[in-house]
């Protein structure tokens, strides 16, 4: 499987955010790429007061991203987007993913939210506006069992096992927007380790760049082979990161060192 991880600076402007991302997928189908990851929330992370209304997974997010996977004849995870949520107050972060005609084949709602104080540098509560998700979801596509899951989840070791004992994943997938003061420290050794400990695929799909209001993001967009080695990184700069995902890789080193297997507890 060819992949394609999508980097790009989503701002206020939904309508250029869109043209955007249908660029990078355009843009990964002509490299060859099976499968485009796009970032999350790449619709809009923009103020608050402009934010587009909580949409359905057939409404006009969903239609964009299956118009775009069928146009190109490619696989899609179009990141996520602000779901309608179980109340007025509150939405859920959730990704889609959409096959080569279009066909939506998985959603995933993002299970552990964004709630951080660091002082002077990260203030954010994503509780107050968006609602958890409960259930691990992999999805198969071209044959690959792919895990799915969102940003901040990155830090939560015991999803990603679940993802790979109970789901059988061999690509776990990460649309983020990784803040730039974490990101630096902890985004590859993160994605590194989530990787190595479950000897896995990881691709991971990043917002870039600075966001109103005051909010900057780290990218370095990357795919990293169940070794643990970086195969591929997007510069600082919005555009797309391709990486061929040898199978046969995976299943020699799941043989030859099988700590997956050999888990105890």
């Amino acid at each position: 499987m060819r992949v394609a991880v999508c980097q790009l600076n989503a701002r206020d402007d939904r309508k250029a955010n869109l043209a955007t991302a249908a660029d990078l997928v355009a843009r990964a189908a002509a490299a060859g790429a099976d499968l485009a990851i796009l970032p999350e929330y790449v619709d809009y992370l923009g103020r608050s007061a402009g934010q587009p209304a909580a949409e359905g997974t057939d409404g006009e997010f969903a239609e964009f991203f299956a118009a775009t996977a069928r146009r190109h004849g490619i696989w899609v995870l179009a990141g996520s987007f602000r779901e309608s949520g179980p109340d007025p107050e509150h939405t859920y972060n959730t990704s889609l993913v959409f096959d080569r005609a279009g066909g939506l084949v998985g959603s995933y709602r993002k299970i552990h939210l964004y709630d951080v104080e660091i002082p002077g540098r990260v203030s954010y509560l994503e509780s107050r506006t968006v609602a958890a998700g409960a259930e691990p979801v992999v999805v198969e596509i071209e044959g690959v069992r792919v895990g799915l899951s969102i940003c901040y989840d990155l830090r939560f070791p015991e999803l990603y096992r679940r993802l790979t004992v109970e789901g059988g994943a061999q690509l776990l997938v990460v649309p983020a927007a990784f803040m730039l003061h974490t990101g630096r420290d902890h985004w590859e050794v993160l994605l590194r380790a989530r990787a190595i400990e479950n000897q896995c695929f990881v691709a991971a799909a990043a917002q870039i760049g600075d966001h109103d209001p005051g909010r900057t993001c780290f990218g370095r967009s990357m795919v990293v082979d169940p070794w643990g080695t970086v195969v591929t990184q997007a510069p600082d700069t919005v555009g797309i990161a391709v990486a061929d995902l040898d199978l046969d890789r995976l299943h020699q080193i799941r043989t030859e060192l099988p700590s997956v297997a050999n888990r105890r507890l």
